[in-house]
């Protein structure tokens, strides 16, 4: 069975929620499944390691999980319009994947949550994108024949899936936002399919 690699670093849990649902996504697809991983948190002065396994939620990604991947669903929360550190720092260290073209030729998306309508989604989507490119995948969006495209009144884009969670962080993950999660998933498992790429 083929996997997509869902990677994510969430803060505060909505992230996580929106990874859950575009691993369900993908696991709609036939002959797929999703492999859910985490990137530590990173801090200006450290005195020693995270553990190679956190304490809750998704185990930290390694070098594995981009070799054994068959696509990749990238999320992180907005930072001022962009993706939050600890991600854009574990995407940093990938020099050998890319001089080897690890990722290279799969299928990849991506997704976030904001605090406001405003807060920058859309850049912090682009801007997840470029690194990806620069890998060789093949970026994969949410067209607007996706209904819930339309319709939403919250997050969604034509860029990847996304959450707006309020000021406080206490809106929950709306119906479409849900749906657009779940296409997002489902459009990188089916495209590594026909594509021809397995494990």
């Amino acid at each position: 069975m083929s996997e997509v690699l869902v990677l994510y670093y969430s803060r505060n849990g909505k992230v996580e929620q929106l990874a859950r649902l575009v691993a369900r996504g993908v696991e709609e697809v036939a002959g797929m499944s999703a492999r859910i991983r985490s990137v530590p948190p990173v801090a200006a002065v450290t005195s020693s390691a995270q553990p190679p396994v956190p304490d809750d939620g998704a185990p930290y990604v390694d070098s594995a999980d981009l070799r054994e991947c068959s696509g990749l669903v990238l999320g992180s929360p907005t930072r001022f319009g962009n993706m939050a550190a600890p991600l854009k720092h574990f995407i940093d260290t990938l020099g050998a994947e890319w001089a080897s073209g690890t990722l290279a030729g799969k299928p990849a998306g991506v997704f976030t949550s904001t605090s406001t309508m405003h807060g920058g989604q859309e850049s912090t989507l682009l801007s997840m994108m470029l690194p990806l490119f620069h890998h060789g995948m093949l970026m994969v969006g949410i067209p607007y024949t996706e209904i819930a495209l339309n319709r939403t009144i919250t997050g969604g884009t034509p860029y990847g899936a996304s959450h707006v969670d309020g000021v406080g962080g206490d809106k929950p993950i709306s119906e479409d936002e849900k749906i657009l999660a779940r296409c997002l998933g489902r459009r990188v498992a089916e495209t590594s399919l026909r594509l021809g790429i397995g494990p």
